[in-house]
């Protein structure tokens, strides 16, 4: 039998100095998000530039790379998880029932807000500020009642679905900088699981309907989303609609497609159509955003970062978006997976929670 004691010791326990680093970048990150919101509310045009047309663009492929290293340092997750740290926090436990509506809400939280972009957020900043502190005040809350990451990092937070869709294959495995004790708040811990992805955990039909809707339907949502042009807000029904007519009705495509073969499929083969759709969201996404952000967009000066139109070649567009679907591609659907986590696992809080765990 190996020795209980010598199980623990394999686990993650982070030295002084390193919890110091960990704790200097999220303050550093988390004061960017304050420069951030105070820009949206008092210098709107560079605000909306920093946080839809700069951070938002990088996150898919940090995701993609690092997810566990956004799990450690995004703003939200800090300011959600400081009741915990300072012991405010209840520490209640979430059911699988209660996690999987939580799971499910964010899908569809993240399939109705973004299409509000076009209409709302993409041009007002009061408004993306006002979504940023609502956003803030949900994950103190939820804070303050449950156990570490369980009801918004892993919850109920709508990039948390995007995180598992995309993170399936994440190049390191970081320090976990959060949670010092493993109290098995979600299981199984997105965090700790290696090769995560939205199907890694069916216990209900929550469950089953939030993986299905964001492995099917993101692709679709995507490419709709991205045949939408921006307008300075929306005076009619009929508006209103046309901000969701077209990525509702890529997302209803690709999710047929993706119910279509998810029924043919041996499932064995049922990671390998996940990474593909995931493959596909992705690539999907740079393929339109890329051009958008360097002037070469399809509607105009929409997402415009920098106006490149004058100076750089179509081909050099073509070469980057087509370099950028064939790296996304590799390395989410054709590429072997490489049994890697986003963070490592903590020490568990006792041993005997540690056994009801495997």
């Amino acid at each position: 039998m190996p020795n209980p004691k010598n199980q623990i010791k394999s686990f993650q326990q982070l030295p002084y100095r390193s919890v110091f680093a960990w704790r200097f970048a999220q303050s550093f990150v988390w004061l960017g998000g304050i420069a951030i919101l105070y820009c949206l509310l008092f210098f709107p045009s560079t605000g909306i530039m920093l946080f839809w047309n700069i951070l938002i663009p990088a996150a898919p492929a940090l995701l993609v790379l690092f997810a566990g290293l956004w799990r450690n340092v995004c703003p939200l997750a800090t300011t959600n998880l400081l009741p915990r740290h300072l012991g405010l926090s209840k520490r209640k436990k979430l059911s699988a029932k209660q996690t999987g509506i939580l799971n499910l809400a964010a899908v569809l939280a993240l399939y109705i807000i973004v299409p509000l972009r076009h209409i709302i957020f993409n041009t007002n900043a009061l408004a993306t500020g006002i979504l940023i502190i609502s956003a803030t005040g949900v994950s103190i809350t939820v804070g303050l009642f449950y156990e570490w990451k369980s009801a918004w990092c892993s919850g109920l937070c709508p990039i948390h679905p995007v995180e598992k869709l995309y993170g399936g294959n994440v190049l390191i495995t970081a320090p976990n900088a959060h949670c010092d004790k493993c109290m098995n708040c979600v299981v199984p811990c997105p965090d700790s699981t290696p090769n995560i992805n939205p199907g890694s955990s069916v216990k209900t039909i929550y469950h089953r309907l939030s993986s299905v809707l964001i492995i099917g339907g993101l692709p679709g949502f995507i490419w709709g989303w991205f045949h939408v042009a921006d307008t300075t807000g929306v005076r009619t029904l009929n508006g209103l609609l046309t901000a969701y007519e077209l990525p509702l009705t890529g997302l209803l495509t690709t999710l047929t497609i993706y119910m279509i073969l998810s029924n043919i499929t041996k499932h064995k083969f049922e990671r390998k159509l996940t990474g593909f759709f995931a493959a596909a969201g992705v690539t999907c996404y740079y393929w339109y955003r890329l051009p958008a952000l360097l002037g070469f967009g399809n509607l105009g000066r929409d997402g415009l970062l920098i106006d490149l139109g004058k100076t750089l070649p179509l081909w050099g567009i073509y070469c980057m978006m087509a370099a950028s679907g064939c790296f996304f591609f590799f390395r989410l659907f054709i590429g072997s997976k490489n049994k890697k986590s986003w963070l490592k696992r903590p020490e568990f809080a006792n041993f005997s929670s540690k056994k009801k765990s495997l």
